[in-house]
Order: C-alpha cells, then sequence, then structure tokens
C-alpha cells in the first residue's frame, strides 16, 4: 500500500477528511441529508521550514489535530443542538461581551488547553503517583520506570474501554472504522465505492489510536534511561520532555505509514491492536458519508492514475459514468 497523504478524524454523526491545507467535514444531519464544509487550514504556525523540521513538526501537527479536531466538532455538534430557539447563557454572553467576534476563538483555545493539560495529568502524572507509591517495595529504579510505564497503558487502555460503554461513542468509534476503510480501499488502489470500502480493513497505520499508544511506550523508553533522586526532578522531567516524546512518536508513525518492511509491521502491531477497541464496522451510511468527505478534498482518481493503480482511459470512464448518473438523477 502506498500512502495517499490524507488523514481524517470521526465527528458527531461524521466524518473530517484533510488533504494538506484543505479539509472538509461531512455530517448526517438529523433529517438525514448530508452536510459538506470544505475549508482551509494552515496550522498554527506558518513558516514551512519550521513545520517540516523533524521532531518539531509532531509537536506542531499534534497541537493542530486538537485545534482542528475542536472546529470540526463544533461543526457537527451545531446540527445536534437539543434546542436551537434557546437563549445563549450568562457565560455565553458575558464572553460575546468581552472579546466580542474572537470569543469562539478563546473558548476554542481554552477547550484545546484544558483537554491537553487534562491528558498530561491522566496519562503522565496520575501513572507517576500511583507507581511512586510501590517505590519503598521496589529497589531497582529501572523496574520503577517499567511499572510506571505499565499503568500507563492500563490506564490509557481502561480510558479507551470506558467510554466505548457510551451509545454516542460507539457511534463516533463506528465512524472512525469508516474513516479508516476509506483510506485503505484507496491506497489498495480500490475505487472508493460503498462496496469496496466495505470489504477494506478498518485499521490503519496512521491512526491517531497509533500515536497515542506509540507515545506511552516511547516514554518508558525515556524514562527508563533518563532519571534522578528527586521527586519534583521526575515531575519536572516528565513534562519538559513531552513535546520530544511526542515529536519521536510522530516521526515512528510517519515511517511507518510509508514503510511496507517486515520490522515496521511488526512494530507497529501493538498500535493496530489498540485500533480494535476504537474502530468498529460502519453501516452503509457512515461509509457514504466518509467518502463524502473524501471526495470533497482528495481527487483519487487522479492519485491512483499517478500510482499505477489506475489508466487514465479508466479514470476518465469513471468520471464519465459519474456525470451521466448525476445527470440521471437530475432528469428525474
Amino acid at each position: 500500500m502506498k500512502s495517499s497523504g490524507i488523514g481524517g478524524q470521526a465527528v458527531i454523526e461524521g466524518i473530517m477528511m484533510k488533504n494538506q491545507e484543505q479539509y472538509a467535514v461531512a455530517v448526517r444531519k438529523p433529517d438525514q441529508e448530508i452536510a459538506i464544509d470544505i475549508k482551509n487550514y494552515q496550522g498554527i504556525v506558518k513558516n514551512k521550514m519550521v513545520r517540516n523540521f523533524p521532531i518539531v513538526r509532531g509537536v506542531l501537527s499534534f497541537i493542530d489535530s486538537l485545534v482542528l479536531g475542536m472546529k470540526t466538532l463544533t461543526f457537527s455538534a451545531s446540527f445536534y443542538e437539543e434546542d436551537e430557539n434557546s437563549k445563549p447563557s450568562k457565560a455565553d454572553q458575558a464572553l460575546n461581551q468581552l472579546f466580542k467576534e474572537k470569543a469562539e476563538a478563546v473558548v476554542m483555545g481554552a477547550t484545546v488547553c484544558f483537554s491537553i493539560v487534562a491528558a498530561v495529568a491522566l496519562f503522565m502524572i496520575l501513572p507517576y503517583l500511583i507507581s511512586d507509591f510501590l517505590a519503598p517495595y521496589v529497589i531497582s529504579t529501572k523496574l520503577m520506570a517499567l511499572i510506571e510505564g505499565v499503568i500507563r497503558i492500563t490506564i490509557f487502555i481502561g480510558y479507551i474501554l470506558l467510554i466505548s460503554c457510551m451509545k454516542d461513542i460507539r457511534r463516533t468509534f463506528m465512524y472512525h472504522g469508516a474513516e479508516h476503510k476509506c483510506i485503505n480501499c484507496i491506497e489498495s488502489g480500490l475505487p472508493l465505492t460503498i462496496e469496496n470500502v466495505r470489504v477494506s480493513s478498518k485499521q490503519h497505520r496512521r491512526c491517531g489510536t497509533s500515536f497515542l499508544l506509540i507515545v506511552m511506550i516511547i516514554s518508558m523508553v525515556f524514562f527508563f534511561f533518563i532519571q534522578t533522586s528527586s521527586p519534583v526532578m521526575r515531575v519536572v522531567i516528565r513534562l519538559l520532555l513531552i513535546p520530544v516524546i511526542a515529536g519521536v512518536s510522530y516521526e515512528f508513525i510517519r515511517f511507518a505509514g510509508n514503510s511496507d518492511s517486515v520490522l515496521v509491521e511488526w512494530l507497529s502491531k501493538p498500535g493496530m491492536w489498540m485500533q480494535k477497541l476504537t474502530t468498529k464496522e460502519p453501516d452503509d451510511s457512515m461509509i457514504e458519508v466518509a467518502i463524502q468527505a473524501v471526495e470533497a478534498v482528495f481527487d483519487w482518481k487522479t492519485w491512483q492514475v499517478e500510482q499505477g493503480y489506475l489508466s487514465k482511459e479508466e479514470a476518465d470512464i469513471m468520471r464519465a459514468e459519474e456525470g451521466f448518473e448525476f445527470y440521471e438523477a437530475d432528469d428525474q
């Protein structure tokens, strides 16, 4: 399989697909129509030299994914507000008065910051504090680092299992599966149809779930070798190394997504196993939403021609057939 470079995420009753600086959000509305929003997002840092610098690009990509994730989730949620005619809360009114047109951006930034702090507290600091209780019973500091890593991964798996019990989250995981299936269908050289997407794999090496698991595994390696006797400095080191760990993890995921080596496939297996928890089999209506999100920002036919999967003649025939079907629908 060849990497197409596209990626995405599941949102509320929909899919976001991103191709370079352009992204599209396709959402199945309550009336069953599909709404599509296409926009550009250049990232928090515009300088291409900085954005392409190894390790640094991983940190920026992680922050960008949080910001863009909040934007797309907000868009998808707007179709499912319980009472569209309800008046803004006093907090909303105060924010609008204080920040005016920048109110939404301020709320978005605060939410992203809170998400990062909560994730660091839950998956980095809490495992350290729990493992610290075991310190009197474990002589080896190396073993303590491994125990902390196991606790961190256990908390992560427990968190995934807990939220997967929620009905809305299970549907989101189904859309997550539809997103992966679409990308795998394209990168396998198959035409992007509901039938082909349905039989494609719901696991992908570039998945964010794999990234998070790799972060935890790599953090275990870092903390195994970088140690100090001071409890305060151990916390400080863990906080300072978060960007480095995220950057290294991103480089691995990026490399894994473009490599077919046996070693990389073996190293990618833990992340692929974790995706069994965060991706579920979608139904055809979800696949349809995912296909529309892909086609809004990515010309998969041209890409498959460039990769040698399709001939130009085959691609032209597909476009002609699609055009014919479109006009037939109009005539009716």
